[in-house]
């Protein structure tokens, strides 16, 4: 895990064309504002012909060597290529004995690095498939004069891109493209779709940024950037769900299979020269991990955290979950005065806001298991491959609406309208009314279409999230209604949030993530599971339910989904968070973009308890301080200097 940053100069001579030299004293520059990605090693820069690298190293693998930026080549050629790279390929040792045994590879490390460029270079492109691992990576090819980048299939490792007149740099963090704007001579202004897509989803949807200038490579896909040219990307990885029929004699196999391909994925997930540890909620995805790693190291601790409120904090859970498996436990309270000092720092980090209250726990969780270890598994990814989203049983449930015509539902859509809110069967008539494609964008929604115009002046009904869904949609025709649920969700809540939340605020703490759940070969197993083995009318995740249960303690097996809850509703009505947040929306200088007055009153009604605004207020106030230190820079947060020992 680290931080990477790469300039591709405009060509000699074009104007502007940046000095090679002048390039490589911005990049280290900006190289620092990411140190906290790799304090092992902050600083590396290598320059070439006009082409500049920047890294931080966090070193888990092959300490003692493997120095970013690495240079590789094959014997007729051994300087011919440069690597920067941010992740972990957990299948490198097969890898690398592949390539020596066809092509007489030479590697002058043991780490994970060489592999990636090694098989670049004899399999091309091919070598992306064979990748088992969460990575972000550019490799300069010195002989093609071209820049190769890539991400992995699921989009866990970051990487934001910017052209302009100076060149096209591409990095592990947004806020050091912006740094760099003014040498590449990119738009810096907000890009006001984007803010409305954030404000519907709670996550600016990739490849957006809230800056017009700087996209993000999406997961799943490559580019090669030329310099003077703009990047040319490709989509190598299109995920399917292919069901397979489970019959009576085939049903203990597929749990088999399940185990299997999970016992697998967290072996090699455990591959470190520095202590593994494990988050730990209590809830299933979790306890699975940690207790399969526990047959990896029996001294594992877990993580987990809580708030000072009675009946938001599973930690009691988690720690019988911890005892059963046998697993030293560590808990992190927090308070409300903590949770409202850190979020300037959070969201600086961020470099998008996310409108997720659940990344404000994991940022403190991160930052005490950073005092213990150096790398913890967690369980992300399992709802979306193998069915754990509650929402993913509403197909059942609307299933009588299937057979009506759809004059019909629109007009049993249009009756449900004067209801009042809260009766009963109003909002089953509304979702009956409508499509698949119109009624699921993903895990959540903070705002409807009315709501959005009194708080955005700028709405604009042709930017809707259908801007996001419908190209993923396209792709799933004919599949069954929770696989493209499922689908949906890979593109946009998953990278979105889930993903976002979990590499930024570990990586703030200089702390590696780790996801077994989203393997490639944990996929193409989930992926042909039918609806069946993944929904019932009682039940989420039934397969893998059933597939663990061997494994996991019983007191967790059945329980619903966890994470780490927030008392947001109860905080944003006293205290600490209700002061900040009338501050917040008192000082704020985004007043051209949001109706300050509105949100005001929600506050007012949210405080006095005639309304709970929670979450679409906890999306404006992240969005307002985000705006505050990227934009007016009125708040600067006191970043904390990465002091951490190199191994742990």
């Amino acid at each position: 895990m680290c931080g990477l940053l790469a300039f591709v100069c405009a060509p000699a001579g074009t104007t502007p064309g940046p000095d090679v030299a002048e390039v490589a004293g911005a990049v280290s520059r900006a190289t620092h504002l990411m140190r906290h990605r790799g304090p092992d090693e902050p600083g590396g820069i290598w320059a070439g012909d006009r082409v500049v690298f920047g890294f931080n190293r966090l070193s888990f693998i092959d300490i003692a060597h493997s120095h970013q930026p690495m240079r590789w080549g094959p014997p007729e050629a051994p300087e011919r290529y440069e690597l920067v790279f941010n992740g972990e390929i957990y299948n490198y040792l097969e890898l690398r004995e592949e390539l020596a045994a066809e092509h007489g590879a030479i590697f002058a490390t043991d780490g994970d690095g060489e592999a990636i460029v090694a098989g670049y270079h004899y399999w091309g492109t091919e070598v992306l498939s064979r990748l088992r691992g969460m990575f972000a990576f550019a490799v300069w090819d010195t002989v093609a004069g071209e820049l190769f980048c890539a991400r992995d299939p699921f989009g866990i490792k970051p990487l934001f891109m910017a052209s302009g007149p100076g060149g096209t740099v591409v990095g592990s963090e947004k806020k050091c493209l912006l740094d760099l704007a003014d040498v590449v001579g990119f738009d810096t202004a907000i890009d006001t779709r984007a803010v409305q897509h954030y404000t519907v989803l709670q996550y600016v949807p990739e490849p957006e940024t809230l800056h017009r200038g700087i996209r993000r490579l999406e997961s799943g896909c490559y580019a090669r950037i030329r310099p003077g040219g703009e990047p040319e990307t490709t989509r190598y990885f299109r995920p399917r769900f292919d069901a397979t029929p489970i019959t009576r004699d085939t049903e203990q196999a597929r749990y088999d299979e399940i185990t299997a391909v999970l016992e697998d994925s967290v072996a090699k997930h455990m591959r470190a020269d520095v202590t593994v540890g494990a988050f730990l909620s209590g809830g299933i995805d979790s306890t699975a991990i940690a207790a399969l790693a526990m047959r990896h190291n029996p001294k594992l601790i877990t993580f987990t955290t809580g708030f000072e409120r009675e009946g938001f904090s599973e930690v009691d859970v988690a720690a019988a979950s911890a005892e059963a498996i046998g697993a030293r436990h560590v808990v992190k309270v927090v308070s409300p005065a903590e949770f409202v000092a850190a979020l300037p720092e959070i969201v600086w980090y961020l470099d998008d806001p996310v409108a997720d209250p659940a990344l404000v726990p994991l940022y403190f969780i991160a930052a005490e298991a950073r005092k213990h270890v150096k790398v913890v598994l967690s369980g992300e990814g399992a709802d979306e491959l193998f069915g754990g989203y509650t929402i993913y049983r509403e197909p059942l449930s609307l299933r009588p609406f299937d057979y009506l015509p759809a004059p019909v539902r629109r007009s049993l859509g249009k009756a449900s309208r004067p209801l009042p809110e809260g009766m009963r069967g109003k909002s089953l008539l509304h979702r009956g009314s409508l499509t698949l494609q119109e009624r699921y964008y993903g895990n959540a929604r903070s705002f409807s279409d009315e709501q959005l115009r009194a708080v955005l002046p700028g709405f604009s009904p042709d930017w809707t999230h259908t801007d996001v869904t419908a190209p993923v949609y396209a792709e799933s025709a004919g599949w069954d209604p929770v696989a493209r649920m499922q689908h949906i969700d890979l593109f946009t809540w998953l990278r979105g949030d889930i993903l976002v939340k979990a590499d930024k605020m570990t990586m703030a703490n200089s702390l590696e993530l780790r996801v077994p759940f989203l393997d490639p070969e944990v996929f193409a197993v989930a992926s042909r599971l039918p609806v069946s083995a993944k929904i019932t009318r009682t039940t989420t995740k039934y397969a893998l339910r059933r597939a663990l249960e061997p494994i996991i303690p019983a007191h967790v097996l059945h329980r619903p989904k966890l994470g780490f809850p927030v008392p947001l509703r109860h905080w944003l009505r006293a205290g600490e968070l209700l002061e900040w947040a009338y501050a917040t929306v008192d000082a704020t200088g985004a007043d051209h973009l949001i109706d300050v007055a509105a949100v005001r009153t929600m506050l007012d009604e949210h405080r006095v308890g005639t309304a709970d605004h929670s979450r679409r207020l906890w999306t404006v106030l992240i969005f307002m301080l985000w705006h505050a230190i990227f934009v007016e820079h009125s708040v600067v947060p006191t970043i904390r200097e990465p002091d951490y020992p190199v191994r742990l």
